[in-house]
């Protein structure tokens, strides 16, 4: 495989704590001289990027990085600033620009793949046109935002024949896999239970969630699934893809609510006379920001049509979305939720989603198994043995290179790695996050969804009957 992976060498050190030493430098050296090598010797996978916002951008700069490898040939975007930005970038013909991504499936097919990055309710029609043209498709997360075009979307890359990868990036993750790893070698025995925390981060989910994109569910999504379906994806991968039997969940908007608006507070923070003593405040988030230097994300997302600079972002946040009071705001996604499963063989597993936390995104699991337990606190991974009672550490120590492409702990570099390997040798295996066990996953969330709106337990079997009967008549009408 050529996905960089990390290798681990245990060593005793006194009867409680036994540490371990990243051996993996020379390796990466070794792995990216023989990749140079190989991919000197075939053509460089060609790839169309549909979407040129932030994840577009972040995916196709693998191929930046290793050109032998991947090239990018084609761009569709609405926005000029976008498609125009990612067109020098890659030195794109002019021809293989476009504004719509429906002019591209009317072309004959001039490239390998397509990476599919637009709006979360815009997934399913590009990727069933794409994958029914004969293109390899690798698709932001989530797959869509219905049930049904999801299973529309895996039945046409089926059907076609082609590979169907899911940025479910976490899985990439090098510590994070080293979880799996350690699981199915049986190191703590059978799993028993899964307790898994996402602390999304205070400012994070005011931008994303309040301000943002995602804010609203009748325009994006529901929150469980627009962030927290990289969670319940690797529980059900940690579970041994066994199916889901039952799942009941609970959640709903805190604070971030007109009734919570300080007295005195105005409509936008520009003009708050109480903005300084607000947490949430723009001014903070992205103006001081600029004034850093800090010119990444979240700020280049409020600027899409220019370059962020102080002129720029204070224009922004006068006249835009994020510049609205996070208390007189559009959204209704749940800042906090709980979603507790059983799996096939009696596994459970816990998870919780929770806005308001110091860390941003630094996952925390702990896995009870027969024989030890697991824990994960965003950096590192721990095993305590039951029968001799001491603890393994595995880390990878920072010397994971990911090439400037540091998204969610380098994984985005990983998933790009594994995708562009698979496609350049044909070789599905090579894709941790394809569409079966994917569509299990987001099945489970849209359960899991469902049981907080209607307030009970959901019975996954028979959602899943009464979900292929709805099916089956509609077809037959």
């Amino acid at each position: 495989m050529l996905q960089k992976s990390c290798m681990f060498r245990l060593v005793n050190s006194g009867p409680e704590l036994v540490n371990t030493e990243d051996e993996t430098a020379g390796l990466h050296t070794r792995m990216g001289q023989n990749r140079s090598q190989a991919a000197s010797m075939t053509p460089p996978v060609s790839v169309i990027v549909v979407g040129a916002g932030s994840r577009g951008e972040i995916y196709s700069y693998f191929a930046c990085i290793h050109p032998q490898r991947v090239k990018v040939v084609g761009v569709a975007d609405p926005r000029k600033f976008a498609r125009t930005k990612l067109q020098q970038q890659h030195k794109i013909e002019e021809g293989n620009v476009f504004e719509d991504w429906h002019d591209v499936i009317e072309r004959e097919k001039f490239a390998d793949a397509v990476a599919i990055c637009t709006p979360d309710r815009l997934h399913k029609e590009p990727a069933v046109a794409f994958a029914m043209k004969g293109y390899h498709v690798l698709l932001e997360k989530p797959m869509a935002t219905t049930a049904e075009d999801c299973t529309a979307i895996v039945e046409a890359c089926t059907q076609s024949g082609v590979m169907l990868t899911v940025c479910h990036v976490l899985r990439y993750d090098p510590v994070i896999h080293k979880i799996k790893e350690l699981i199915d070698a049986g190191v703590i025995g059978e799993v028993v239970h899964i307790q898994h925390l996402e602390p999304v981060g205070f400012y994070h989910f005011a931008h994303s969630f309040v301000r943002g994109n995602w804010r609203n569910e009748a325009e994006s999504s529901f929150a469980l699934l627009a962030k927290s379906c990289h969670d319940i994806d690797l529980i059900h991968h940690w579970a041994g893809a066994r199916r889901c039997v039952k799942v009941s969940s609970f959640g709903s908007v805190s604070h971030f609510r007109k009734e919570s608006k300080p007295p005195g507070a105005a409509s936008r923070c520009l003009d708050c006379p109480v903005e300084g003593a607000c947490p949430y405040s723009a001014r903070k988030i992205y103006l001081d920001r600029v004034k850093w230097g800090h010119t990444g994300w979240p700020v280049s997302v409020i600027c899409p049509n220019s370059v962020p600079d102080i002129e720029s972002v204070t224009e922004a946040l006068k006249t835009g979305p994020y510049g609205r009071c996070v208390y007189e705001c559009d959204n209704d996604v749940c800042t906090n939720q709980v979603v507790n499963m059983e799996f096939e063989g009696g596994v459970t597993a816990a998870f919780s989603m929770v806005a308001f936390t110091e860390e941003l995104c630094k996952r925390k699991t702990t896995i009870s198994g027969s024989k030890g337990e697991l824990s994960y606190n965003g950096h590192e991974v721990r095993v305590f043995d039951f029968l001799t009672q001491r603890s393994t550490t595995h880390n990878s120590h920072g010397n994971n290179p990911s090439f400037g492409m540091g998204g969610h702990g380098g994984a985005d570099y990983h998933l790009m790695d594994a995708f562009v390997s698979a496609v350049a040798n044909n070789d599905p295996s090579l894709i941790r996050s394809g569409p079966e066990e994917t569509l299990m996953s987001h099945m489970l969330v849209f359960e899991a969804e469902r049981s907080r709106l209607e307030g009970r337990v959901v019975y996954c079997e028979e959602e899943r009957e009464t979900r292929q009967d709805g099916l089956k008549i509609t077809a037959k009408d």
